[in-house]
């Protein structure tokens, strides 16, 4: 089974997949998805995580597997005839999910996502981005992104890249962000104070920087509130490629440069955000070049960094 359903950008839509492991179901968006195929004997990796179940290697390139039932601690499968494997791309990294059954793609809003509180995610470390409820049951969302984090922690957001920035001249030119992982807004805000951004404002997803940014419209000092706009891609209630597009369909709001942090960043993505009028395009692990791309477009708006 091959994924090709494409989406029209910035409708707020995404399609997600459903998936069982155990008697549980899951979903991830298909955004992430290279492809699925069946099941077949992993070759497995002497003294590896006792998560990483083995590799495989379809179309002459080594993958490796992550065995959801380990990591969810749920019973393991008891025969494969209905097993696949998930094979993903995401923070520029392929890697493939071991799940019990497909059960089908849906196509949702993300308004329709409710994020979870934090007795489902404590502290932002819990594996839920979302829960949306599709034909009278509740889909969980899975953090792929911080599943394979737990696992290598290498994959994650690099912030030792902007350790050597901390004797930076301090900017208060004001950046707002949209990101609804709070560990991951916790981080960004962290590692652009380090860069010498002391004037950064976290919103928890598209809807609330866009209600956030008309606000300050109506304040009548838009420009003295916001030089730059840094969003993720996947947020519950609105995304951040309907988030560029709304601001950049705006006369009064597109001249505000709009960076995609995102660990979905992949060729097609690219082509969606350059059509939306995205001004740069990243991918989540890589911090330093964040604060790059931040500095020359705060450089050709405000002027001196």
């Amino acid at each position: 089974m091959e994924t090709g359903i494409l989406l029209e950008s910035g409708t707020n839509e995404l399609e997600i997949l459903e998936f069982r492991v155990g008697n549980n179901y899951y979903g991830i968006n298909v955004a992430k998805i290279r492809e699925i195929l069946p099941y077949q004997t992993p070759t497995p990796i002497p003294n590896s995580d006792t998560r990483i179940e083995g590799i495989f290697m379809p179309r002459d390139e080594i993958i490796s597997i992550i065995d959801l039932a380990e990591v969810m601690h749920l019973p393991k499968s008891e025969n494969n005839a209905t097993d696949m494997y998930i094979v993903t791309n995401f923070n520029s990294l392929n890697a493939a999910f071991h799940v019990h059954s497909v059960a089908g793609i849906h196509r949702v809003s993300w308004a329709e996502i409710i994020k979870p509180d934090s007795t489902v995610n404590n502290s932002g470390e819990g594996m839920a981005t979302g829960i949306v409820r599709i034909n009278d049951k509740l889909i969980i969302i899975l953090d792929f992104e911080q599943i394979v984090a737990t696992i290598n922690p290498e994959t994650g957001l690099k912030a030792s890249a902007v350790e050597h920035m901390q004797g930076r001249e301090r900017n208060d030119s004001p950046i707002l962000i949209a990101e609804d992982s709070p560990l991951l807004s916790k981080m960004i805000v962290n590692c652009l104070s380090q860069a010498g951004y002391n004037n950064v404002t976290a919103t928890d997803n598209g809807q609330e920087c866009w209600d956030t940014l008309r606000s300050y419209q109506q304040g009548g000092n838009l420009d003295e509130q916001v030089s730059c706009i840094i969003t993720d891609i996947e947020m519950p209630q609105m995304d951040g490629h309907r988030l560029t597009k709304l601001i950049k369909d705006s006369d009064t709001f597109r001249h505000i440069p709009v960076i995609i942090f995102s660990s979905l960043i992949n060729e097609e993505m690219r082509r969606k955000g350059e059509q939306l009028g995205a001004d740069a395009q990243l991918t989540k692990p890589e911090i330093g070049q964040l604060v790059e791309a931040l500095d020359e477009l705060i450089g050709v708006v405000g002027g001196d960094k």
